[in-house]
């Protein structure tokens, strides 16, 4: 089972959150505030925090401009992933990924069954990596992004996380790009 190593160094990473919104400022953004204050009490760095509109690509040149930035090594949105005509997070990343974390969402939705039932199928909550940046697509509910933070990305996100958390693979992450791009 996974554990913390307390034997390992603590590595804090500069994570930029972003709500996807048509109608949230910061004042109500109580999903991004919530993600906020869970990265600080985890020992992170909030990179940047944005306030989006419901656009396929407004999404998606908010996260290439992030990938593009050395000082945010991980993205995680909130808000967008549901089913509707105004819900394209889930677009705007296919726009930016390199590699999808397929598991991500599989987990996320596992673990929201246990709290709302079958209504969690309409979550498209996604994972993957662009650049060597980790991005997280979260639905938009408090209670979603606690779930998603509280039961995956706080573990996940800490180097002491045993047996394998995200942050090891760091280094590697833009292993083969330079390669894999003379060949395409």
């Amino acid at each position: 089972m996974s554990r913390i190593d307390t034997s390992r160094t603590f590595l804090p990473v500069r994570i930029a959150v972003m709500t996807v919104s048509d109608s949230r400022t910061i004042e109500t953004d109580t999903s991004g505030a919530t993600l906020v204050a869970r990265i600080g009490a985890a020992g992170h760095h909030v990179a940047d925090r944005v306030i989006v509109p419901d656009d396929v690509d407004g999404i998606a040149a908010q996260l290439a401009a992030w990938i593009a930035d050395p000082m945010v090594d991980v993205v995680i949105t909130n808000g967008g992933t549901g089913v509707t005509g105004r819900d394209v997070t889930p677009e705007a990343f296919e726009r930016v990924l390199e590699k999808r974390i397929e598991g991500f969402g599989e987990l996320f939705r596992m673990l929201s069954y246990s709290k709302i039932g079958t209504s969690t199928i309409q979550s498209r909550a996604l994972a993957g990596v662009a650049g060597g940046t980790y991005l997280f697509a979260l639905p938009g509910s408090t209670g979603a992004v606690k779930d998603g933070w509280d039961d995956i990305l706080v573990l996940q996100l800490d180097s002491r996380h045993t047996p394998c958390n995200f942050v090891e693979l760091m280094p590697r992450l833009r292993e083969g790009l330079k390669e894999s791009n003379h060949h395409g």
